[in-house]
């Protein structure tokens, strides 16, 4: 064979290797994509070499896929609840890049070295490349990398597992405080009597109980039938409606109103009177409900709105993005001129927009190649950072003017694993020729480096939750692992506690983590060089 074909069968055969070893696992903890640069370290160490344009290309995807998906939620979870978890995140991840710095400076290593390690104790693959593209060439950083995962990995996963075992009461008493699970917090049903003369005369849209409750009336007692609610509606004593929001939220707002009532003698039509609708029309996307008066247009109420395997009851200044699934309450008819109105195409979930994705990539190359200077040097965000930053913007506005930042999950989630196992097998390949020297030469401290680099974050990140800022158990043990980026620590969390709080926190820092980690080991690199 030639030599292209020889890199190309060297790339596959570690990454089929490195994802079969990932996949692997004891007492619920895997390796995952993460087993690919351990083949490729080994592989590497035995002359196979991955070209450097394939972990180039890998890295690229990866990351602009990663903001595609975090994109979404983020601003949204970020100010409603991440404030105070965003300052835990930053504290760990600043923490972690001060003892790296210490370390590097009393044992006298480089910057690709102490690097590696700083992504590795973090298991953060978009540290380490950063990393990598600030140091080209140096396979010390993948070194550093593959020495610290492994207690990366398993640290936070004993970390969790300690406090679960230590604060088991406090734990119990807050997941029996917990009224925000989706689990135990369904969207459900209610009839309701109008009762309260404040609200009479009201329409839906002036209604503050709406808004306060996030629940929607969608459905109104029209003799024996429950009737969709018609445009100009107004509330009267003694009418029935129906009410939809999480349980927890339904009996306040019942109370507001009326009283609940018993609905068993009313027939349903969810067959004709109800409709799943796809947003794909660039005229809905970045509106809210409240500016798109659907109900005064098409006699037609949002229920739910389904985004991202997430399901809630929208408030009138929620802002549609491309690719929600929303349930609309009305007639037959004016549901079928809504559907025409958001572009109902279901099909076009599962389509990826080729150039949307590419245009995306071309300016997140070209965002990482801009060079910020200051007194001494000068920073950019680099082949990490700014496909990064491109995609979380993306993500979030869902379209900007032609370029559309959707991509089905399936797609989105096999671009980013492609892209994650080739960026890993060409630095671990590129990083095998000089494992065994390096280890042999710094093997207990570089063990103990990352050791320090992990349970120091940890440390600091508990107790300023807990009795600095105040932050629940809950949130506080999802809040680190998203610090931490410690998607394992997260699973061991959620298999013993009964609350979706955990993950929810996990959610809001991990994409400032993803962030701040990539920012921090560059500056790093800029301090030890």
């Amino acid at each position: 064979m030639n030599g292209a074909a020889d890199e190309l069968l060297a790339l596959f055969v570690v990454i089929g290797i490195g994802l079969s070893i990932g996949k692997i696992s004891f007492r619920g903890i895997s390796l995952g994509a993460s087993g690919v640069i351990f083949v490729a370290l080994a592989a590497g160490h035995f002359g196979f070499q991955v070209p450097r344009i394939a972990g180039a290309m890998g890295m690229v995807l990866f990351v602009y896929c990663l903001g595609i998906g975090a994109g979404p939620g983020f601003l949204r979870v970020f100010l409603q609840q991440g404030k105070a978890l965003a300052i835990v995140g930053v504290a760990m991840n600043l923490s972690a890049t001060v003892v790296a710095w210490a370390i590097a400076k009393l044992m006298g290593w480089g910057p690709d070295l102490s690097s590696g390690l700083l992504a590795g104790a973090l298991t953060s693959t978009p540290a380490l490349a950063a990393a990598s593209e600030r140091l080209p060439g140096d396979s010390e950083v993948a070194v550093g990398f593959g020495v610290a995962y492994p207690f990366g990995v398993l640290g936070v996963i004993f970390f969790v597992q300690i406090v679960l075992r230590l604060f088991r009461d406090l734990l119990a008493a807050a997941q029996r405080d917990d009224t925000t699970s989706t689990n135990n917090d369904p969207i459900v049903r209610m009839l309701v009597e109008v009762l309260n003369p404040s609200v009479v005369g009201k329409k839906l849209s002036d209604l503050a109980v709406i808004s306060h409750f996030n629940c929607q009336i969608s459905r109104l007692v029209v003799g024996d039938k429950l009737e969709p609610i018609p445009a100009g509606f107004a509330l009267a004593l003694q009418q029935r409606v129906m009410v939809v929001g999480r349980r927890s939220r339904l009996s306040d707002a019942a109370e507001v109103l009326g009283k609940q009532c018993d609905d068993s003698g009313y027939r349903l039509d969810l067959e004709h009177q109800r409709r799943r609708i796809v947003v794909t029309s660039k005229e809905l996307v970045g509106h809210s409900l409240a500016e798109l008066h659907f109900r005064t247009r098409f006699g037609a109420t949002i229920t739910r709105i389904s985004r991202h395997d997430i399901e809630f009851v929208p408030q009138p200044q929620e802002k549609l993005q491309f690719g929600d699934a929303l349930t609309a309450v009305g007639e037959g008819p004016a549901l079928e001129r809504l559907a025409q109105f958001a572009g109902h195409r279901e099909q076009s979930l599962d389509e990826t927009n080729l150039i949307s994705l590419t245009v995306g990539l071309v300016f997140g190359v070209l965002a990482g190649s801009v060079e910020f200077h200051y007194a001494g040097g000068s920073i950019s965000l680099g082949l990490a950072g700014g496909p990064l930053l491109v995609g979380l913007l993306l993500g979030h506005f869902g379209r900007i003017g032609p370029i559309v930042g959707y991509m089905p999950r399936a797609a989105r989630w096999l671009c980013a694993e492609v892209g994650l196992a080739m960026f890993l097998a060409h630095a671990g390949s590129q990083a095998g020729t000089e494992f065994v020297s390096v280890v042999t030469e710094h093997g207990i401290p570089l063990c103990a480096g990352s050791i320090a680099i992990l349970i120091v974050p940890l440390g600091i990140g508990f107790v300023l939750a807990r009795y600095g800022l105040r932050i629940g158990m809950l949130e506080t043990l999802g809040g680190i692992c998203g610090a931490m980026t410690s998607t394992p620590g997260l699973g061991v969390v959620t298999s013993q506690v009964e609350s979706s709080l955990p993950a929810t926190s996990y959610a809001a820092v991990y994409p400032v983590a993803l962030i701040i980690v990539t920012l921090l080991t560059s500056g790093l690199i800029s301090l030890l060089q």
